[in-house]
């Protein structure tokens, strides 16, 4: 049984990648926007009953936290938004710039990197696509940055990390899964779980919700309709068999959680 009264509070991250959920879901629930790795710290204090959050931060707090079934932000190939910028070849990159708002991406990359024998120095930054790059010879940028960056520099698109972890591991990526506290009430999760499945269940069934997701996404991006039509298509929210596969690959191997995913149910 929980000791916290948990309101009717759900977290969301401050990027696209989440809109087919979050679209229109009932104004019961209170929507507590931020960056991925800030709404580990807000489920962690008990600000909302479930977030997304980065797979790693899972991984680093698994005693605390449980995942919740279905749904989470993954990929099976080309993400689009994870993405790794420079003029030069991966190869000659001796400096990356990383970003302070994601650890799957990257201990992603690290992950990949080490494969490949490559170790090039890293720094932690602000997502800033132009100061990245003054610092270092790559920049590692998530979500809507990554997106736009590429839209203005297509040339410098060095990595998709969601493409390079199917090539590596030949399973899908999830970059981030759905998390709740172990002492959250039962009920309460389940009730936000099922706000959130069925939102995503319309968007896969109905040309008008998904039409009507893509508007809201262009009302809070410079993103074009077909951009955003291709990228959701590229992000998935909905976690299947493989992803399941993919994601304890990369708990085990990447993070180091060798029990991999513990769900809910």
């Amino acid at each position: 049984m929980a000791t916290h009264s948990w309101t009717r509070t759900i977290g969301r991250v401050s990027f696209l990648n989440c809109d087919p959920l979050f679209h229109g879901l009932d104004d019961t629930w209170k929507i507590l926007p931020a960056p991925p790795s800030w709404l580990t710290g807000h489920l962690l204090r008990r600000d909302c009953v479930l977030a997304p959050i980065p797979a790693a931060d899972y991984a680093k707090h698994a005693d605390e936290l449980v995942l919740i079934p279905d749904i989470g932000i993954c990929s099976k190939g080309e993400v689009g938004s994870v993405l790794l910028f420079s003029k030069k070849k991966i190869e000659d990159m001796k400096s990356i710039a990383l970003p302070s708002d994601s650890a799957t991406s990257v201990s992603l990359l690290k992950h990949l990197l080490k494969i490949k024998g490559l170790s090039p120095t890293f720094t932690l930054m602000g997502p800033d696509f132009e100061l990245m790059l003054e610092s270092c010879d790559g920049a590692l940028l998530i979500g809507d940055r990554a997106l736009d960056s590429a839209k203005k520099n297509p040339s410098m698109v060095q990595l998709d990390l969601g493409q390079a972890w199917l090539e590596k591991s030949g399973k899908p990526m999830v970059f981030g899964v759905f998390a709740a506290r172990k002492d959250t009430a039962h009920e309460m999760i389940v009730a936000a779980h099922n706000a959130l499945e069925a939102k995503l269940t319309l968007f896969e069934n109905s040309d008008v919700q998904r039409n009507a997701v893509i508007n809201w996404s262009i009302s809070r991006s410079d993103l074009s309709y077909e951009r955003l039509d291709k990228y959701f298509g590229e992000v998935f929210n909905r976690l299947d068999d493989d992803h399941l596969t993919g994601l304890n690959q990369f708990l085990i191997e990447a993070c180091n959680l060798p029990n991999g995913a513990q769900f809910c149910w």
